[in-house]
This record gives structure tokens, sequence and C-alpha cells, in this order.
């Protein structure tokens, strides 16, 4: 796997390149978006703001969403960069621009160097790959950490170098870091791959290994560093939130069950492996029309087949399904396409000029209007000028609060303000968080319209005309809500309202 020729130096070049146009170009431009990102961007930024590094909250309040290991790369991005958008887009496209030199390398090592070359191109001009590698999730992170760790495994099984042990403890730290990164997925996925692989190779005694018995030492050590704590710090509080609902409840009931549909994850490879799928297929119909089909008969066929088939299968099982789940099928999927791909150079150069091209547009001019449309960025370079208008007016801090809309964590992690979500005393008292539920989820800070005082400004932040809760007019404030309400103005997907507090 090292990059000891000519061949190779200039294949990382191009990569680099390649990436720093897919990846980096225009990502300062694409605004923090709701309601998966901004959870995201603004649990780390309290943290930052707290100085503890252990335990994430979100609102002032723990949260036990997801594990630190994202927080903390968005920690240390904004300590490097600043609380910007380009800071908190930084390791999601480092680590895809890693996992395209991760491709590179283990497939070359499989087929070749135009095969690794191939397939790390197809990986990063794929639609999914693109998302991915923009996306502030904890996604990307979890590809790398997981498509390593089945690397290291495999060139450790076949016994890779004169340090070959080396690749199992490099496995098992991996699988440390994935399991710090999503949770017990990092490790139950991979190693149901590893365990079917062997199976078919007939090889179970190989997990006998004292290797591997010493590599779970490992592991429960790099877990251990956030785990621990934060068990001890936060005892069933954490455990129940974190696996009882973010884990156990994710794989058995539906968080959004109209995406919960058999062929759900047939769609998501057609448009995510996009234009490869598309491109691919008349081979792939050629071959079922001649009966050209067989089961894989080398090692390394096989191993890559496991791969991406257990990935899909296990996230067809699980009862929420979401685009990015099957996301870590896409390296080895990549692998074995560009075996195809890597005989027909000509047609792969042009579809990967092409929606290279179309993606550095897509970053620099097409992105940023939409996720704008997703985001408070807008509402929130409005709301500040005008709250700290009316606290210097008043002497007193206005109270924000967002009604009859989505409620937009963006809003919160640009503005810095505080903003609470505005309902009836009987509503938040179904919605707050009870037990293993996806009620869980609803961490928001939240007013009773009960509770308005009346001797405080109140700024109300609601869906732009045309959106959801966007027909809210002065009208109707006047006949759900007491005082005089007037509306200020439209700041990107919201509008703004004030109620002056009463003298």
């Amino acid at each position: 796997m090292g990059f000891d020729n000519g061949t190779t130096r200039k294949h990382v070049a191009f990569l680099f390149v390649f990436a720093i146009l897919v990846y980096f170009v225009g990502s300062s431009g694409l605004a923090i978006t709701d309601p998966v990102e901004s959870n995201y961007t603004e649990t780390a930024k309290e943290m930052l703001a707290s100085g503890d590094w252990i335990s994430p909250r979100i609102y002032g309040d723990y949260w036990y969403d997801k594990p630190v290991m994202f927080y903390w790369e968005l920690i240390v991005a904004f300590q490097l960069f600043g609380v910007t958008d380009f800071a908190a887009r930084f390791f999601p496209c480092l680590f895809m621009t890693a996992s395209l030199f991760l491709t590179y390398a283990f497939g070359r090592h499989l087929f070749g160097a135009r095969t690794g070359l191939v397939a790390a191109v197809l990986l990063g001009a794929s639609v999914e790959g693109w998302y991915v590698g923009h996306a502030v999730i904890t996604d990307t992170t979890l590809f790398f950490a997981m498509s390593a760790m089945l690397a290291a495994f495999y060139l450790g099984y076949t016994r890779c170098g004169r340090r070959w042990v080396a690749w199992y403890y490099l496995a098992f730290f991996l699988a440390g870091v994935a399991v710090l990164t999503k949770g017990p997925i990092g490790l139950c996925l991979p190693g149901l791959i590893i365990l079917l692989f062997l199976a078919w190779e007939r090889r179970l005694k190989e997990l006998l290994s004292l290797h591997i018995l010493a590599g779970f030492v490992l592991f429960f050590a790099v877990c251990a560093t956030w785990y621990a704590p934060m068990v001890e710090l936060h005892g069933t509080a954490f455990l129940d939130t974190f696996l009882g609902v973010h884990n156990v409840l994710r794989a058995t009931v539906p968080e959004h069950p109209k995406t919960s549909t058999w062929y759900f994850y047939i769609l998501v490879f057609l448009g995510g492996f996009f234009p490869w799928s598309v491109a691919g297929a008349p081979a792939a119909v050629k071959k079922l029309i001649h009966r050209d089909v067989y089961f894989p008969k080398d090692t390394k066929t096989r191993f890559l087949v496991v791969w991406a088939a257990a990935v899909f299968v296990t996230f067809e099982c699980f009862a929420t399904k979401y685009i990015t789940y099957t996301f870590p099928y896409m390296m080895p999927l990549a692998i074995l396409f560009a075996r195809y791909f890597a005989a027909h150079m000509q047609l792969t150069r042009v579809i990967a000029g092409a929606m290279t091209a179309f993606l550095v547009v897509a970053a620099c001019l097409i992105a940023p209007p939409k996720m704008d449309d997703h985001s408070g960025r807008l509402a929130a370079e409005a709301l500040v000028p005008l709250a700290q208008q009316l606290e210097a007016e008043s002497g007193k801090t206005p109270v924000v609060v967002s009604y009859r809309t989505n409620y937009q964590t963006s809003l919160v992690y640009y503005s810095g303000i505080f903003v609470e979500r505005l309902e009836p005393q009987a509503t938040i008292d179904e919605l707050r968080p009870d037990g293993i539920s996806w009620n869980a989820k609803d961490v928001m800070p939240f007013r009773a319209i009960e509770d308005l005082p009346a001797d405080r400004d109140i700024i109300l932040v609601t869906g732009a005309k045309g959106e959801h809760g966007g027909e809210l007019e002065e009208k109707d404030l006047k006949r759900s809500l007491t005082g005089e309400w007037k509306e200020l103005m439209t700041a990107g997907n919201r509008r703004l309202f004030v109620r002056l507090a009463e003298k």
C-alpha cells in the first residue's frame, strides 16, 4: 500500500487537486441548515464556551444524542478558524478527502493503481459522496474510521507485510474511534461484516487469535476515554437516552414512517451513486441477460461483496431509515465498479470531468441559496440588531420566541440568542422528553403562551409566507396571543413580529 513510484505520486497529486475542487471550493458559502447540522454546531459551540469537552450540551442542558468525536472535531475547527461556516465543514471535507486516498490505496492494493484511482474518483464524483463530504454530520468521520478499520483487518487477515499483526491492532483502534463517533454500530456493523466474511472463507478460527483478543483490550481502552467519564458523570440518564432512544429505538421504531419502505435504499443507491449507478447499468443488465453472474471465488472480491451487502441488508432491516445510513458501502462499491470503469477510461474521463465541473458549480452557485432556505442565517442577521435596539430602548433583554413554524436551532447558533418555542402549556406537557420515545429529541427551550410577560418586549419569529406556518398574520396573533403585534420584516425564510412591553 505504499506510495513508492512515479505513477502513484501522479495519482496522489491528481487526487489532491480533485479533492480541493470537489470538497473545499465553495464550502465557506454553505450555510448551516436545520434540523440536523445546526444541532451539531450549536452543541460544539456551547461545549467550547463552557470549557467542558466531555459532556455534550445544547440550550444549556446536557444532550446525549451522539458520542463526542464529531463535537471534538468541530471544537478544534472553531478554535483554528473561528466559529464560521468554513470551520464547521472543514473536518467533513478533510475526512472525505482522506477517504478518497484510503479508497485509492486499498483499491490499488487489491486490483492495481488504475483501479484504485478510478475507485477514488467514483466515490468522490458521486452525489452522495459530495453531499456527505460537505454535510456537518457524523457520517464522514464514521465512514473513514469504519472503512479504514475493515481495510486494516483485511490486510492483517491476508498477512500483508512483515508486521501484519499491527494491522489488527490498527483495526481495533479505529473501531474504537468509530464507536466514539456513532455508538455501538461502529463495532457491530464491521464486526458482522468480518464474521460473515470469515464464515464464507471457513476461517472462523481466526477470531480466536490472541491478536484479536488483545485488540479488544485496545478497543475498550479507546472507548473508555469518553464513555467511562460519561457514565460516571451522568449515569442512567446518559445510558437510557443514548442507548435506549438513539440506538435501540432507532433500530426498532421508525422516526420518519414515510421513508420506512422496502425500496428506500434502492432509490438511495441509484441517486446517491449517480452518475455511476446509471452509467454502469447497461453492463449490469447485459450480464444478467447472458447469465454472466456468479459468486466471487477470490478472497478480495468476496470481502468487498460481503462488506457492501452486509451494510445494505443491515440498514434495510432497521425501522428508521436515513439517506446516509448505507453510505459505509460506498467504498467497496466504488472499488467493485472501478473494475468495469477502469476498462472504459474514455467514458470514465468524460463522466468524471462533467460531474466534477457540475459539483463545483453546485457548491458555488446552486447549493448556497438552497441551503439558506433551510437555515436561520439570514433571519439571525436581522434578529441580532433588532434585539440590541429593543434592549437599548427599554433597558431589558427582549424575549424571543419561535411560533407556528419549525423550530430553528440554526437561528440560535448564528444569533447567539436564546430562542424559545412558543406553545400552549398543554402542548408543552405532551412534547416534553419522557422515557424512551422520540420526544427525547424535543430538547429546545419552551415558553408557554400563558407565561408571556407583559413587561418585556417580545420578538416573535415565524415562517415566511408560503412556508409551514407562514400564513400567520397580525390579526391571527391578536386572536391567539394578547397585545398589539406589529410585523417588522421578512428575513430569509422567517418573518419577525414585535409586541412592545406595556407601559
